[in-house]
């Protein structure tokens, strides 16, 4: 963990924190032009959706989305492979088969030596090698601070399209990874994230969505989204507000990276945490027992994070097990969605 050039120390944030506030993004795209949109678009920017899908014949959709951002490890090739990742997770998320990709790099060329800005594609390339999916190429600039991320192209059967506008009342509400990785990156730019923890950030950050693709074809599972930069709350808000229902809950069944929960009650977590929680506190009941140190796991942004299901509770056992024989040991019922609005935590 100790390398010559920290890249966290060149940027002010790193992985989905860098994300703006949930607050701040909505005045900001208050401003879009409306315009009229073609039917064939199935997705855009209704309802944040995690990727735009557009039709074009009766068992085919074009599935489209970007992703990018600053160091979260000083590892260049960690980084490289983290935000690959991460990227390409959107594509999972809608269901949807990856095709290709396109880099995106802005590197401080005055700053950073030629052989770890290679570092860092090379981890992007490593990942996608894993996905089976090629970089077909990109665009670079030259920036004060490290930025890296890629351009993904996939495709699904539209009668496959998993959006994250339709729970139904009764569903189960699935989460794939353990909270925590924002947590664990605090504690790692203020060098006080163990070997242990670092190992967890790393394999949990870089460990594709893939379960996304088998997860589609199960005509159970209604909706479908990931965890990332406004975390576990944010993001099942969004599934909240699609379908017009409550979320409901637990927080004992919400798996956690146990590293993170010991970081968290001394204070350890990061500002983008701070900001989403501002964001959509007015959304959120809590019971009488959640811990103040449990509202910044909640809101704690997740880079590469879990994907979130909400599933009918006679699909529930298909979706575990389908985490399970992926590798995703933690994935966890944590909830159900009921009448109302909100989320509910207890």
């Amino acid at each position: 963990m100790s390398f010559s050039t920290r890249l966290t120390s060149l940027s002010h944030g790193g992985g989905c924190g860098c994300k703006i506030a949930p607050a701040v993004l909505s005045e900001i795209l208050k401003s879009a032009p409306i315009r009229a949109l073609p039917s064939a678009l199935l997705a855009g920017l209704d309802n944040n959706e995690d990727a735009a899908v557009y039709q074009i014949n009766e068992s085919q959709a074009i599935v489209a989305t970007t992703d990018f951002f600053m160091p979260i490890v000083d590892d260049p090739f960690e980084f490289g492979r983290i935000a690959a990742t991460n990227a390409i997770s959107d594509i999972y998320a809608m269901g949807a088969q990856p095709l290709f990709a396109l880099a995106l790099l802005g590197m401080p060329i005055n700053v950073l030596p030629i052989e770890i800005i290679q570092k860092i594609t090379q981890g992007g390339e490593s990942v996608c090698c894993a996905a089976n999916i090629p970089i077909a190429g990109g665009h670079s600039i030259d920036t004060v601070e490290p930025i890296y991320g890629l351009v993904v192209i996939g495709i699904v059967d539209p009668k496959k399209l998993k959006r994250n506008n339709a729970a139904q009342v009764g569903d189960s509400i699935i989460l794939g990874k353990p909270l925590g990785v924002g947590i664990l990156s605090a504690a790692l730019k203020k060098e006080n994230l163990s070997e242990e923890a670092y190992k967890k950030m790393i394999f949990y950050t870089t460990q594709l969505n893939t379960p996304g693709i088998v997860l589609s074809g199960l005509s159970g599972v209604n909706a479908l989204t990931d965890v990332t930069g406004f975390g576990l709350a944010g993001h099942l808000l969004e599934l909240c507000r699609g379908a017009s229902l409550k979320a409901n809950i637990n927080m004992l069944n919400v798996p956690v990276i146990p590293e993170a929960v010991e970081l968290v009650k001394q204070k350890i977590f990061t500002g983008a945490s701070t900001r989403n929680w501002a964001g959509f506190d007015q959304e959120i009941t809590l019971g009488p027992d959640v811990q103040e140190w449990q509202k910044n796991l909640l809101s704690d942004p997740q880079t590469s994070g879990g994907l979130l299901v909400s599933c009918s509770p006679s699909a529930e056992g298909d979706v575990l097990g389908i985490f399970k024989e992926y590798g995703f040991e933690s994935a966890q019922k944590i909830g159900v969605f009921e009448l109302g609005n909100g989320l509910l935590v207890n």
